[in-house]
């Protein structure tokens, strides 16, 4: 599937011609397609105000900002610096975003950890958007949702689904397990560093006292990440030297399922989970 054979929705063209954003990038108009479906099925409201945790680049940001109005707010915190991030930086990607007419509704604070962040006040909805996988440690994003039940009236939690349903989507499922190991074995600041079943965000969800409200998958197979996530992963290949021979024989047998001749890889879908 190419990106001119990708029809876009009738609420992703409105976005695009109302707030002048993406115009001439043809990969974040598609990108964008994804997040406004991703939120629209977190039931935002006109007013409301709004925590992002692990906001990137400002892709779910933008259309939180566009939900809420020109009376509500987003609040958008990540750990990584400004210099981080390609083709485009987070602060260059989020500095195009602060000019446009959208940009009064959002805050964005970099090389913010949400352990250090004092909220002094109750936000309507906390949102993780695509951003449980950069955890190191299983503890920390649990960690996070403990302080988010005290802060927020409600969470809305997306990210990839593993429980692929197309065997044009095994290559991505391969590529991010192939990565998720090679985060425990060569230290990186890669997009991957764990992988979290959607059963395992249920619970932890439950376990810091959030009742889960509502679970749906969102379609994300013509996006192209699970072709990014594939390359990535053939890139790195060799450094799984390091790795225990039993590793490396479980990860090659990865590889391979991987690059099983393929010329239509198409991406997980997204997984949505909304608890009060």
């Amino acid at each position: 599937m190419t990106l001119q054979s990708i029809e876009l929705s009738e609420s992703t063209l409105t976005f695009l011609s109302t707030y002048k954003l993406f115009e001439e990038d043809e990969v974040q108009q598609v990108q964008l397609q994804h997040r406004l479906d991703l939120v629209k099925e977190f039931e935002i409201k006109r007013g409301m105000r709004i925590l992002e945790i692990g906001c990137g680049q400002g892709d779910t940001t933008v259309a939180l900002a566009d939900a809420v109005g020109e009376d509500g707010k987003v609040i958008g915190i990540d750990n990584a610096s400004r210099n981080y991030g390609a083709p485009l930086t987070l602060g260059q990607a989020t500095d195009m975003i602060k000019k446009s007419t959208l940009g009064e509704r959002i805050t964005f604070h970099f090389e913010m950890d949400f352990d250090a962040f004092g909220a002094n006040e109750v936000f309507d909805i906390a949102v993780l958007s695509h951003s449980s996988w950069y955890f190191k440690r299983p503890g920390d994003l649990l960690r996070y949702f403990k302080k988010l039940r005290k802060i927020a009236k409600r969470i809305c939690f997306a990210e990839w689904d593993l429980n692929f349903t197309d065997i044009n989507q095994r290559a991505h499922f391969c590529a991010a397990s192939i990565l998720a190991l090679h985060s425990n074995f060569v230290n990186n600041e890669g997009n991957i560093q764990n992988l979290f079943h959607q059963a395992q965000i249920q619970e932890m969800l439950e376990q810091a006292n959030f009742r889960i409200e509502k679970q749906c998958i969102v379609n994300a197979m013509y996006l192209q990440d699970g072709q990014w996530e594939t390359s990535y992963a053939n890139s790195i290949r060799k450094e799984f030297s390091v790795a225990p021979p039993m590793i490396q024989t479980m990860v090659n047998s990865y590889f391979e399922l991987m690059n099983t001749p393929n010329d239509n890889v198409q991406s997980l879908n997204s997984f949505v989970i909304s608890a009060r």
